[in-house]
């Protein structure tokens, strides 16, 4: 005695063999195992690889141009090669006025290196007291971080500069990298992810073995907010290296210019020294490189630090 339960009738049945295999293979290609619909995944990668195509191009336009002297540079087409000779121009640019640029990318350096790593422990330390040590005013004084988040730079530059004046501190390295070290959303950011990945347990048990606070902010928390580190360190650096209005106003010595703010004054004197368009645009390629290279060697970092806390 065979008994069809209710469920049964309304089923419908299965295809098998090859009906059934073909079915599922359709299926299979309009949605994939587990994944969206198939023209979801189509527009997805469409719009993405436009974006690529809009960032992507510029830079090649900057490595074909890199290879053309002046005339070249307004006589041939401009995305594709015309007589090229990269390393020659590259060394007359590396050689021109004394290696002015040189100098310019050493200060690019230092001002971005000193300044990211300064500001990623001052704001590594910041967050870390904001989020684990409890004190009267402290929301209070997250909210002013926040507010500070909302202050653009070019709006402290010139106050900075008469600040820095009555210092005697204008026109010197530190005028630029004192500015550089305070980082309003590396302080929030490292606030928000202290909060969430480092355990309350494992600072309570390393004070009951004795361990005192600054020991367990140096060997725990910082190993702990990695990530975030990382991301508050490539953040700062692509500031600094870009930041072209705080140099100009605190800076009137061309020895501490950083890279923007010499190209741009090469390209000022262009019109009379027409040689200074192909150092300009060669000058131009090499001070993306140390960007590409650090935005690639700490991507995963970066994308982990982006996300951990809100998964936390």
């Amino acid at each position: 005695m065979t008994i069809v339960s209710e469920d049964s009738k309304d089923r419908a049945p299965e295809p098998t063999g090859k009906a059934g295999k073909a079915s599922g293979a359709a299926q299979g290609g309009a949605r994939g195992p587990g994944g969206p619909p198939l023209r979801y995944r189509i527009i997805t990668r469409s719009l993405l690889a436009v974006a690529a195509v809009y960032f992507l191009v510029p830079v090649y336009w900057l490595v074909v141009s890199a290879t053309k002297s002046s005339e070249d540079l307004f006589g041939s087409f401009g995305f594709w090669f015309a007589d090229p000779h990269p390393l020659r121009y590259l060394g007359d640019l590396l050689a021109y006025d004394d290696g002015i640029y040189v100098r310019w990318f050493g200060n690019s350096l230092l001002y971005a290196g000193v300044g990211a790593v300064a500001a990623t422990l001052l704001s590594a330390a910041a967050g870390y007291a904001l989020a684990k040590f409890p004190f009267p005013g402290r929301e209070g004084i997250f909210n002013l971080v926040l507010a500070g988040v909302l202050i653009p730079g070019t709006a402290l530059a010139l106050p900075l500069y008469l600040l820095f004046s009555e210092m005697g501190l204008a026109n010197t390295y530190w005028a630029v990298l004192i500015p550089s070290v305070v980082s309003p959303f590396g302080v929030y950011l490292c606030r928000i992810y202290a909060a969430a990945a480092v355990p309350e347990s494992l600072l309570e048990a390393a004070r009951i073995d004795g361990a005192g606070e600054g020991r367990i902010f140096a060997t725990l928390a910082l190993r702990l907010m990695t990530p975030a580190l990382v991301t508050v360190f490539l953040f700062q650096f692509v500031h600094i290296w870009n930041n072209f209005f705080l140099p100009l106003v605190m800076l009137s010595d061309s020895d501490l210019y950083p890279i923007q703010l010499g190209l741009t004054g090469w390209q000022g004197y262009a019109d009379r020294q027409p040689v200074l368009y192909q150092y300009t645009v060669g000058g131009a390629f090499l001070s993306v490189l140390p960007l590409m290279i650090l935005m690639g060697v700490l991507q995963r970092y970066w994308r982990t630090g982006l996300t951990e806390g809100s998964v936390k």
